[in-house]
């Protein structure tokens, strides 16, 4: 009996430890693999599910320019993702340059019943210098987006980003050619109150701005202008920056390096908490290269652990091919 006894109590133990391993997910980056994504924003919304809304590039690789949609993927456990389709795309756009292309990094929020989701496009062939913020809603996080205009007092810049903070207060953020501009956005979630104004203390600023927020302080995140020749000869550009500040509107306090460069040109990425867990999401080009047509504006959104320092600072973020996430 007792040798029956020990012999039921191996099993009982291997079979938890069994349970406990398979609760135990290695993700896979990047973990989008049958199309190229880029500039991820991630967002928990109150279904409780996370979902990534993402930027697409085109196979063969044919350049940012002609980037003409975006795509929604989400999930409720870090290791199963659904594809959700298409939301948006150039054509769809009534004010919109009429030779398309140009749909860079979006952003998505929600408030009071409503979902909407903010992109850069042209207004016209001189895409560069008639840049806008456009503005699409939907009662759904995954569907039935219709523009509805762009953000009026916007500068000709892009990047945009939301940032709605506890007392409900929307600010909107927007970047590139080194400065970051953002402002408060009146209820309508479509004008800036005032003008935007140029976010202080960022130290090398270039593009892709999103802010947190992490016991009572602000962290505004964003890529630089590193740029120098990655291992085994692969170019590797921007590092992702932060800073803290006391308001969402800074001054901000540079905090320093957060990631390295991928091995793409670019990188654009967005922080989260979700369960419990923080997340840094990114883009890099290795699913281009394991199919064997490694090129920048073949990108893939990728998603690895952040932690922070008990001081409130975040530590380095390591970049991996596999995490390791909680069931």
């Amino acid at each position: 009996m007792k040798k029956l006894f020990k012999t039921g109590y191996r099993a009982l133990f291997l079979g938890l430890t069994l349970f406990y391993n398979a609760s135990l997910m290695a993700q896979e980056n990047p973990f989008i693999k049958h199309m190229y994504t880029a500039d991820p924003s991630a967002r928990v919304w109150a279904d409780g599910r996370l979902y990534v809304y993402a930027s697409h590039d085109i196979a063969p690789p044919q350049g940012c320019d002609l980037m003409d949609q975006y795509h929604v993927f989400s999930t409720a456990d870090m290791k199963n993702w659904t594809d959700h389709g298409e939301i948006l795309r150039a054509s769809q756009v009534p004010w919109g340059r009429k030779e398309g292309g140009f749909m860079w990094a979006p952003d998505c929020v929600y408030k009071n019943g409503v979902y909407y989701f903010y992109f850069p496009h042209p207004s016209g062939t001189e895409w560069n210098k008639t840049w806008k913020i456009g503005v699409a809603t939907s009662k759904s996080p995954i569907k039935d987006f219709v523009v509805q205009g762009y953000v009026k007092g916007a500068e000709a810049l892009i990047d945009p980003h939301v940032f709605i903070d506890d007392d409900g207060q929307a600010y909107f953020y927007q970047g590139g050619g080194g400065v970051c501009m953002a402002g408060k956005l009146t209820d309508n979630m479509m004008e800036v109150e005032g003008q935007l104004q140029k976010m202080e203390g960022l130290e090398d600023f270039h593009e892709a701005s999103w802010v947190n927020k992490y016991k009572g302080k602000y962290y505004l995140s964003y890529s630089d202008n590193h740029d120098e020749n990655w291992k085994d000869g692969v170019k590797g550009d921007n590092r992702m920056r932060y800073a803290i500040s006391e308001s969402p509107l800074g001054p901000w306090k540079s905090m320093g390096i957060y990631m390295d460069p991928t091995d793409s040109y670019t990188n654009h990425g967005s922080i989260v908490e979700f369960k419990g867990k923080w997340y840094a999401f990114y883009h890099n080009s290795e699913l281009s290269r394991k199919n064997g047509e490694f090129n920048d504006w073949l990108r893939s959104i990728a998603v690895d652990k952040l932690e922070y320092n008990k001081d409130g600072s975040i530590k380095k973020v390591k970049q991996t091919g596999l995490i390791t996430v909680s069931k």
